[in-house]
């Protein structure tokens, strides 16, 4: 019988290629850079409107507008800060329903947020000793008193949960976990080196300062505007929200404790452990199924 021609080789099917390794490098969301100055003004818009609304209610009810008493105070405080949250939340959704870990929920390794918790505290407390001997700063920063935690217990306990559990997370939210990541999209390359990063952050730790114009005194604004820059780093190199979150928060429970109350060291790590207990009961389901990047 004649020999039957060779079957031709078959080259074996192409691997797939590998997945991008996860890192900080993939930890940017889909939504464009145009709505980051635009999720600042429409921020500005919603918050200013809400507060005026409750300033309406509050006055109906009896309360003075001039002087109105820490509950109208605090509550106007809480909204201001939801409408930069619902700003944020709108115009992301404009690219699609985006998922919470796009806005840096996600779980992260102890000892890597613990290392750079470390880092953030070392740092900015650190430039801010050197800043105030340098500029002979005089006094400390305290909360505005028409939050009234010096006059009842009722008034104390709502001033800390906004300042150390509701501001951290709606703050951490626009300015880390939105605005930060969208200015990372700029792709800002300088001698062939991306420095978006730096840029953004940089960016978002001016505007952090300036969003406490009416909060803080104005020799306080350049290191809230590096505190904002710091936890921007963080944010970047742990791939999460919660560290931030975290500083954050014991920060504000320092300002609230020391300046404001003149509290001994155990009732300000008592505050700072409520509160970090409070921030994760609201934002840690949020985290539940999200793969760690760092």
């Amino acid at each position: 019988m004649p020999s039957q021609p060779p079957s031709p080789a078959v080259d074996p099917p192409a691997a797939a290629p590998p997945p991008p390794a996860a890192g900080p490098a993939t930890d940017i969301p889909p939504w464009p850079v145009w709505t980051a100055l635009a999720a600042v003004a429409l921020g500005i818009g919603l918050g200013g409107l809400a507060t005026i609304l409750v300033d309406i209610v509050a006055h109906a009810a009896g309360a003075s507008l001039t002087h109105p008493p820490p509950a109208v105070n605090i509550i106007g405080d809480v909204v201001f800060d939801l409408g930069f949250v619902a700003a944020a939340l709108y115009l992301a959704s404009l690219r699609g329903r985006p998922g919470w870990a796009a806005f840096g929920y996600r779980p992260v390794r102890l000892r890597l947020a613990i290392k750079w918790f470390l880092i953030a505290v070392v740092g900015y407390y650190g430039v801010t000793a050197v800043y105030s001997a340098v500029f002979h700063l005089h006094g400390s920063d305290k909360l505005p008193s028409e939050l009234g935690a010096e006059h009842s217990t009722a008034a104390l306990v709502g001033a800390s949960v906004f300042v150390c559990v509701i501001a951290p997370i709606a703050e951490e939210f626009f300015f880390r976990g939105f605005l930060f990541g969208t200015l990372r999209r700029l792709g800002v390359r300088i001698a062939g080196r991306d420095l978006s990063v730096w840029i953004a952050a940089i960016i978002t730790g001016i505007l952090f300062g300036l969003a406490h114009t009416g909060s803080a005194a104005l020799q306080y604004l350049i290191p809230l505007g590096f505190l904002g820059f710091v936890l921007c780093i963080v944010r970047w190199r742990t791939c999460s929200l919660y560290p931030c979150m975290a500083l954050h928060s014991a920060n504000n429970a320092l300002a609230l404790g020391v300046n404001q109350l003149n509290w001994n060291a155990v009732e300000i790590v008592g505050l700072t452990l409520g509160s970090w207990l409070l921030v994760a009961a609201i934002t840690g389901p949020l985290s539940a199924g999200q793969p760690r990047l760092a």
